[in-house]
């Protein structure tokens, strides 16, 4: 326990101060300073209005451990791969029982325990929208590891963002977790970049953008307050939690499309909290619901 809270005053060491100067009223800035305050933990977030341009940053230079988000720059690097003619969507890729991790979050294995053979596109999909974590780790092998993540976060200028690790490798120590990490701002210019077409073809943009509209994990986070039906693509990012009840990553970060028709970025992230579980997907709902009031104006 004493490294994991020397990785914690790491991260607080990290944080900036705590909004950036963006056009918005100062009562969004309030609402989301009063719904972090009570949270024990680093609750980091960014936001920005995609056709105005507009940005509120709270904590959103911090390093803050990422989890699961990570999937969403693997599936961008898959893509381009895709794009480049590395990859095809329906390549097919073998997979062994023993490449099936047991204990670990996995729909995959759980629909098919033996195995099998698998297009890229179903992997992908799996990734993203069940958040599956042998799928990821079998697509970031396909990769050659996570150095070619990084490598591509790089080349698209994206510095904010580190992938340094595989979920089997994260799972099986604790202070590893803290190596993948991002600042929110750098997830939100990621998720821009993707939406305005600057990353990859228009139909594997396409292809990204509705397996994270049928992302089915973290149902109250970033959708668990707006109105039924709201239009939301996102990926979140869970952390175990210890037994100290130490949760390094509640995460959530996506695109809602609003009923003025505009589209808001919105990353979230509550790091390092000791708050239950309820109450760390509530800040991140409440935070959405703020953000989705105002902009709906």
């Amino acid at each position: 326990m004493k490294k994991c809270f020397l990785c914690a005053f790491i991260l607080l060491v990290f944080i900036a101060p705590a909004f950036s100067q963006g056009l918005n009223d100062p009562g969004l800035r309030t609402q989301i300073e009063q719904i972090a305050k009570p949270v024990k933990g680093i609750v980091g977030v960014s936001i920005k209005n995609i056709e105005t341009g507009d940005t509120l940053n709270y904590n959103g230079k911090a390093r803050l451990v990422m989890h699961s988000v990570m999937k969403f720059p693997i599936a961008l690097t898959v893509l381009h791969w895709v794009d480049t003619g590395k990859l095809q969507l329906n390549q097919l890729i073998h997979i062994s029982k023993r490449d099936l991790v047991k204990d670990t979050w996995s729909p995959l294995r759980d629909k098919y325990p033996k195995g099998g053979d698998f297009p890229v596109s179903e992997l992908l999909s799996y990734m993203i929208s069940q958040s599956d974590n042998n799928a990821c780790d079998i697509l970031l092998k396909q990769l050659g590891g996570p150095k070619t993540v990084q490598d591509y976060l790089l080349q698209i200028g994206i510095r904010g963002i580190a992938v340094r690790t595989s979920e089997t490798e994260m799972a099986a120590s604790w202070e590893l977790q803290y190596a993948n990490w991002c600042k929110p701002v750098e997830i939100t210019a990621l998720f821009d970049q993707f939406y305005k077409g600057k990353i990859l073809a228009k139909p594997t943009t396409d292809s990204l953008y509705q397996m994270l509209l049928n992302t089915n994990t973290g149902p109250k986070r970033l959708r668990g307050l707006l109105p039924a039906g709201a239009i939301v693509a996102h990926k979140t990012g869970s952390s175990p939690t210890s037994a100290e009840g130490l949760s390094p990553a509640t995460n959530d970060a996506g695109i809602i499309t609003l009923p003025n028709g505009k589209h808001l970025i919105i990353s979230v992230f509550v790091c390092n909290s000791t708050n239950d579980e309820a109450s760390r997907e509530g800040t991140i709902a409440k935070i959405a619901k703020a953000a989705y009031d105002y902009y709906s104006k």
